[in-house]
């Protein structure tokens, strides 16, 4: 059986949740399913897992993403086989971006080909970070769950068709809990910032309806209104439901910018739940 991850989950850079064992149990006492550890360049977020799946007993723990440029892939067997003992370690793994990895980077489709045959952890416990069609459908035919991030909730309904139902389909979505309009954009272009230099993601975009003009000058209202979800917290509710309604099977929400993040992640699981 594939890695229990509920309805919502939380997003975060894996160096944040280092000695947060209190924190993860928090999350998972409010009613989150799953805790995703992104932006890691190496493996060490494997031992960021094991540190918070050993402070807690329901919540799953993601690696969003292992970058499989610059982990190697026994580095990850060896890993996992060091959690084997729960079933609540779901091993993210993705392509990652050229600004990261410099000249290696080619063919990163074929890369990730490579890199599941010499994985030697099981399909259930497996997911893949994709956008295009090809590694969508790829994520369908060798792992678990797909894992798009930074999309919308029309992406998410497109993704659905191409994966098809024998995959878990858990976008992320970006979230700032502010309710003036300026600032709330304000605070969502920070957060978009080092994605709108990145062409993964930007290509994503202008596949699906945005223009050039749209990425221009630290993104359009047009491109943030879409891809972060701001204001009140029942308007922000709404939309991240938007893609349970589109076909996702969970959604990792991301808080941007907020003074406070426990508060914040306190306060929408008292409306999500």
């Amino acid at each position: 059986m594939a890695v229990e991850l509920g309805l919502w989950g939380v997003w975060g850079r894996a160096d944040q949740w280092v000695g947060r064992g209190e924190d993860a149990a928090e999350l998972e006492e409010l009613g989150y399913g799953a805790l995703w550890l992104g932006g890691s360049p190496d493996g060490s977020a494997i031992g960021t897992a094991g540190e918070l799946l050993g402070a807690t007993g329901r919540i799953a723990v993601a690696t969003g993403i292992l970058n499989v440029w610059t982990t190697p892939a026994a580095e990850v067997n060896e890993g996992y086989r060091a959690l084997a003992w729960t079933d609540r370690f779901l091993v993210g793994i993705g392509a990652g971006h050229r600004e990261v990895v410099g000249e290696a980077y080619h063919s990163p489709y074929r890369k990730l080909l490579h890199y599941l045959d010499e994985l030697d952890v099981p399909r259930d416990r497996l997911a893949l970070a994709a956008l295009g069609p090809r590694v969508l459908a790829l994520a369908a035919a060798r792992t678990s769950v797909a894992h798009p991030y930074l999309v919308t909730p029309e992406y998410t309904a497109g993704a659905r068709e191409v994966v098809g139902r024998g995959v878990l389909l858990a976008p992320e979505q970006h979230v700032v809990l502010e309710e003036d309009p300026t600032r709330a954009r304000e605070l969502a272009r920070e957060g978009l910032a080092l994605y709108l230099g990145l062409p993964n993601y930007t290509r994503n975009w202008l596949r699906h309806g945005f223009t050039e003009d749209d990425l221009a000058g630290g993104g359009s209202d047009r491109l943030v209104d879409a891809l972060v979800a701001w204001g009140s917290l029942d308007r922000v509710v709404r939309r991240v439901r938007e893609h349970h309604d589109a076909g996702a099977d969970h959604v990792a929400v991301q808080v941007v910018g907020a003074a406070d993040l426990r508060a914040a992640h306190r306060e929408l699981a008292a409306a999500l739940f």
